[in-house]
């Protein structure tokens, strides 16, 4: 064997351990840090781009209806495309709310000092989110980007989206905000790429398929559903307020707090 080869193989060997959860945790306040000293300004743009992209989701989906159909096997199909705004997000290291109900929070739950560069943080991400959301639901219902059949598979699923309760629409964002924050954490858990989209795949095709409630990607639906006046700007808000509360107490306390308790009680 060519000795010079052997410590070649010796560092592949480490570099695919899985990681400690403490050396997740570290990762994740890294991440954090270097989110927070951003600006306003570039936090918004990449927040904006993310809500645009973020309708990728929904036009997927749409789309895979539209052509073919909406039976149990047609459904199943649709919902595997609509982990593809997501990965685009994510990957793309653009701005998303609810990962950010892991990384600034599991530094704020080590050192307080972060609480307001945390807040505003999650103020500029939200906001841009939403607009980003709004200036794509205009886009495709306002201009002939879509195809008629499809825009009208988009604007039934947010009409679909937003029946609900009060309670529902909260619920449902819990277990969303669980499962976003989730990949967050499990995609600073790989090392390589692949994984993280496979992580990504596999977590948000139980968002879509659970029809489980996301403060943006569903965003981009309800507003094209508003955009077409199939629903109201009142019957849009009385769905985000819950679902985005929902979102934040599932990603904050279910993922970020235990993983932090984890690793703090060891």
């Amino acid at each position: 064997m060519n000795r010079r080869s052997m410590p070649q193989k010796v560092e592949t060997a480490v570099e695919t351990q899985r990681l400690t959860a403490h050396e997740i945790f570290d990762a994740a306040t890294d991440n954090a840090r270097s989110e927070l000293k951003r600006s306003s300004r570039s936090l918004a743009v990449s927040g904006f781009a993310g809500g645009i992209t973020l309708g990728l989701t929904g036009i997927g989906v749409a789309s895979v209806l539209a052509t073919l159909g909406e039976g149990g096997w047609q459904q199943l199909l649709a919902y595997c495309i609509y982990p593809v705004g997501f990965i685009a997000v994510i990957i793309g290291r653009q701005q998303l709310f609810t990962e950010n109900t892991l990384y600034p929070v599991v530094l704020v739950l080590d050192e307080r000092k972060h609480v307001l560069s945390t807040l505003r943080l999650w103020g500029v991400v939200f906001v841009s989110n939403v607009a980003g959301a709004l200036v794509f639901a205009a886009l495709v219902i306002h201009t002939l980007a879509l195809k008629p059949e499809i825009s009208a598979k988009l604007v039934g699923l947010g009409f679909a989206a937003a029946q609900g309760t009060f309670s529902h629409f909260f619920w449902s964002g819990v277990v969303g905000g669980w499962l976003i924050a989730l990949v967050a954490w499990m995609v600073t858990a790989s090392h390589w790429t692949i994984g993280q989209v496979a992580m990504i795949w596999l977590l948000t095709f139980l968002v879509g398929i659970g029809h489980f409630a996301h403060c943006i990607v569903t965003s981009c639906e309800i507003l094209s559903a508003a955009m077409a006046h199939a629903v109201s700007a009142g019957q849009y808000l009385h769905w985000l307020a819950p679902a985005t509360l929902g979102n934040i107490v599932g990603g904050v306390i279910i993922v970020s707090v235990l993983n932090y308790g984890q690793v703090r009680q060891e």
